[in-house]
């Protein structure tokens, strides 16, 4: 008789609960419950489209559940859950962005015993999606996706100065130099400085901390910002914006870029895979100055390094269940049946690489063998950190995150208040939020 050993069990525990997941499910509610699921427009349409079409039909024959599902843009999304909570009544299921469940945490359905499964049976989660959605105490959402973030990049615009997929500017000095050049040619670099939900956090984020910088200590109450990293983080930021990236991103929302990189107006850009992706699905409409399909002159490549390191912020997302709802029962049934192995595999193609997975079992799927040009975001959760680091991603970082301080004090800073001025408010108003 084969002796089971710990590691054998666990093994077999989680085989039994992935077999549990993959199971499709009889139908367990009865004619008429409807489940209100709200999130943001997606940026892969086709993944809207298979979630209000396809999958809405197999919900229904598979659990009896009238799925609707609202979607506005992003930059909406927010308010909506702020006004569902606080009046105990909207959607039954509220996708959030980044860590903003920690905010609304004792409003939120006890989500500890599906998180776990699901984790469990799909290699566990990477940290960054734990960390938003675990207060330390409980699971207060379930860990939907993280969409993962790197620069797109034209291609032929680059290889005029020696830059392409293979070489990429490995700091942020080579990386001013070489926008510097690019701008001189009316080909400049794109970043917002604007409330962009992603792309605004996921672009400042990483680059405060590549100087050094940080909001707290590892404690999550000492705030530290004001430091001398950070001060020279927004001077460095000031001369780089300048010198190379298009002044228009001062109130570029979370497509601003893309409709810039798209019209040949700026050259790079911290995004998703979002620009490519459209860019692939539609080669006839988005053209190079010399009318070939743009799509073939873009490559990704990891932000660079900094004095303190090269580091990144892949934007997660995770669903709420809010207290409020009479049909939490069946809400997480929905969610255990979405995240089952089969039906988020449906999803998780149609997003052709633009999520990555909260868990690491998607690394392995066979959607990364599909396109070379996606094959950087593979990994790309792994390097991933969370706002509020070198803290946890609790309610303050989550507060912090959601009132833009860090990309305010960049902001405030190329608007022309002095660097160490634009350092001091932003610290001022995170000792605010890390005091109460």
């Amino acid at each position: 008789m084969e002796r089971i050993t710990r590691r054998r069990a666990i093994q077999l525990a989680g085989a039994a609960t992935l077999k549990t997941l993959a199971t499709p499910r009889a139908p367990a509610y009865a004619e008429g419950t409807t489940l209100h699921w709200l999130k943001f427009v997606d940026f892969v349409p086709v993944s809207d489209q298979l979630l209000k079409g396809k999958l809405k039909d197999d919900c229904k024959k598979a659990l009896g559940i009238d799925l609707a599902i609202e979607t506005i843009n992003g930059d909406g999304v927010q308010a909506r859950i702020t006004a569902a909570i606080q009046s105990k009544n909207g959607p039954d299921i509220m996708m959030a962005v980044s860590n903003w469940a920690q905010l609304y945490a004792d409003s939120l359905t006890d989500m500890s015993d599906l998180a776990e499964e699901v984790g469990t049976a799909q290699g566990g989660y990477f940290n960054t999606a734990k960390a938003v959605a675990n207060n330390g105490k409980r699971w207060i959402a379930l860990p939907f996706t993280i969409l993962g973030v790197l620069y797109a990049n034209r291609t032929s615009w680059f290889a005029e100065f020696g830059y392409g997929p293979e070489k990429f500017p490995a700091t942020w000095e080579e990386y001013r130099a070489v926008g510097k050049k690019l701008k001189a040619k009316s080909h400049p670099l794109g970043q917002t400085l604007a409330h962009a939900f992603g792309d605004g956090p996921a672009g400042w984020y990483p680059y405060l901390w590549s100087w050094g910088g940080k909001e707290v200590e590892a404690d999550g109450k000492t705030v530290v910002l004001d430091s001398k990293e950070t001060v020279e983080s927004v001077k460095f930021a000031v001369a780089m914006w300048k010198d190379a990236y298009d002044e228009g991103g001062m109130s570029w929302d979370d497509a601003g870029n893309n409709r810039a990189f798209l019209s040949n107006t700026i050259s790079s850009t911290s995004n998703g895979a979002s620009i490519y992706l459209l860019a692939r699905a539609k080669p006839n409409d988005y053209l190079t100055e010399a009318g070939k399909p743009i799509k073939d002159d873009i490559f990704h490549a990891p932000l660079p390094s900094g004095p303190g390191g090269q580091f990144s912020y892949h934007v997660p997302f995770s669903n709420l269940i809010p207290t409020y709802t009479a049909n939490q029962k069946a809400a997480k049934e929905f969610l255990r049946w979405f995240h089952s192995k089969d039906i988020y595999e449906e999803w998780f193609t149609s997003q052709q690489g633009f999520s990555v997975g909260a868990t690491k079992m998607w690394e392995d799927d066979k959607v990364w063998g599909v396109d070379p040009i996606m094959a950087p975001f593979r990994r790309a959760a792994e390097s991933g950190r969370f706002a509020g680091y070198a803290g946890p991603a609790g309610r303050a970082a989550a507060e912090a995150i959601s009132k833009f301080i860090i990309v305010d004090m960049y902001a405030k800073a190329v608007q022309g208040i002095a660097p160490e001025d634009a350092v001091k408010w932003a610290h001022g108003e995170l000792i605010k939020i890390y005091a109460a």
